[in-house]
């Protein structure tokens, strides 16, 4: 919703001031269907020679998460501390053996199946098992599970920007773009240099407008909704690094409590439960 608000706030004070102030709207237009086929068309061909399919698959995809914001909601963030909390509390009190059934086959464990949305989000689901794993596997060195997490954290998160990477290079291309079409504008209306003034000033407002449409594009429409696409990206990364947390914080010998405070503090703060929320949220799941 606070995309299309923004984008008729820009319409409104672009178009709106201009017919206000006695522009023709008329040769706008005219030109707009062949210079938006010319300075999208080409800029989408661009896209496709640059990038890999499964970027593009993240653009198109990116334009429905930029409108419908972050993914994670606050019971998302809340569901994920209380199995982390259960996680680690089952190691805990019952050790390693205990929690091997639910780590190895996650969409048969009845603890898994109470978080829906965690089970199915394929990168979360299996950065919890196989950090387990890896502690089961014998290795306790905090400061390598750490560092392995890190790792797998940075790959995922790098790739998940790429879509707004990939947009954000066709949104900086689009006023060059816009350039080229107003060339051939010209081009056009020099082949008609022995016609009347009036036709060749209308021929040359239209060329005129590939370039204003192509810096429009880019500052106003593609190159914002990037930055709001990275924006989400860079909040959604925070879902897992409360489970880095956690971990962390259980490997270091952290009371199961203090781990997944910790982890509660870094959830971003307009999403981040109280800790009495918290609290009654675990008493109700191991309830």
């Amino acid at each position: 919703m606070a995309i299309l608000i923004g984008i008729a706030i820009v319409l409104g004070c672009v178009f709106g001031v201009y017919i206000a102030s006695g522009g023709n709207i008329g040769i706008i237009i005219e030109a707009a269907p062949h210079e938006v086929a010319t300075i999208l068309g080409a800029s989408t061909g661009a896209l496709i020679i640059a990038n890999r399919g499964h970027i593009l698959k993240g653009v198109l995809k990116g334009f429905g998460n930029a409108f419908k914001g972050p993914i994670y909601k606050k019971q998302d963030y809340m569901d994920l501390l209380c199995l982390m909390y259960i996680l680690v509390k089952l190691v805990k009190s019952k050790g390693l053996i205990a929690l091997e059934p639910h780590i190895e086959k996650p969409e048969e464990s009845d603890i898994f199946q109470k978080y829906p949305k965690i089970l199915h989000d394929h990168f979360a689901a299996h950065f919890i098992c196989d950090t387990f794993r890896m502690i089961t596997m014998s290795l306790e060195d905090p400061h390598q599970i750490e560092d392995a997490m890190e790792k797998q954290i940075e790959k995922h998160h790098h790739e998940a920007l790429q879509p707004a990477h990939a947009l954000q290079q066709m949104a900086e291309g689009l006023p060059a773009i816009g350039i080229v079409a107003a060339v051939l504008g010209v081009v056009k209306t020099m082949a008609s240099i022995n016609k009347p003034v009036e036709i060749l000033g209308a021929m040359i407002g239209g060329a005129l407008v590939g370039t204003f449409l192509g810096v429009f594009f880019s500052y106003c429409i593609f190159g914002p909704i990037s930055n709001r696409l990275s924006e989400i990206k860079n909040e959604e990364a925070h879902f897992i690094y409360i489970i880095r947390d956690i971990m962390v914080g259980y490997l270091n010998g952290q009371a199961v409590q203090i781990a997944v405070e910790v982890g509660r503090g870094n959830v971003p703060s307009k999403l981040q439960p109280t800790f009495f929320e918290l609290e009654q949220a675990i008493e109700a799941a191991t309830a």
